[in-house]
């Protein structure tokens, strides 16, 4: 393996270790942000679970792209490097970022759905309601045929 391949592999570990800081970051400020009673507070030890689950299959492929998957005793200490330089160096870039593209896309997005359920239940209760008034004028005459039809007899 040259020398050219080994800092290639060796940048690409550390790539994966700021990404994964990244990521983890992402799935503590989320399970933070999220309310005392909701499910993903409830089940945040399983989400930061699942993330690093994720970020261990995401090196290996890296590792796999670009060394056929050898593994080197100074990747994991690569990786760790990444996620200091994180800490350090990418934490506010990512965060103003994040920020960005949570006012930009994220709550336009979450807007927009909240609005479309919320026509959709309105045009099923106004419909609800119509068949409501179309069916009482029958409901009540069945009401009062069944009253004079099945009366019970007193012997």
């Amino acid at each position: 393996m040259s020398l050219s391949v080994q800092f290639l592999s060796l940048l690409a570990m550390i790539g994966t270790g700021i990404v994964a800081g990244a990521f983890m970051d992402m799935i503590g400020t989320s399970t933070a942000h999220a309310g005392k009673k909701s499910i993903i507070r409830k089940r945040a030890v399983w989400l930061e679970v699942i993330g690093w689950v994720l970020i261990g299959c995401g090196t290996f492929y890296i590792l796999y792209l670009v060394r056929d998957g050898a593994w080197r005793i100074y990747d994991p200490f690569a990786q760790i490097s990444g996620m200091l330089l994180y800490v350090t160096i990418f934490y506010k870039p990512f965060r103003l970022l994040g920020r960005v593209l949570l006012v930009l896309f994220i709550k336009p997005l979450w807007f927009f759905v909240r609005l479309i359920v919320l026509i959709v239940r309105k045009i099923i209760l106004f419909i609800a309601r119509i068949i409501v008034v179309l069916c009482t004028p029958f409901v009540k005459l069945y009401r009062i045929i069944s009253r004079k039809l099945f009366k019970r007899r007193v012997k």
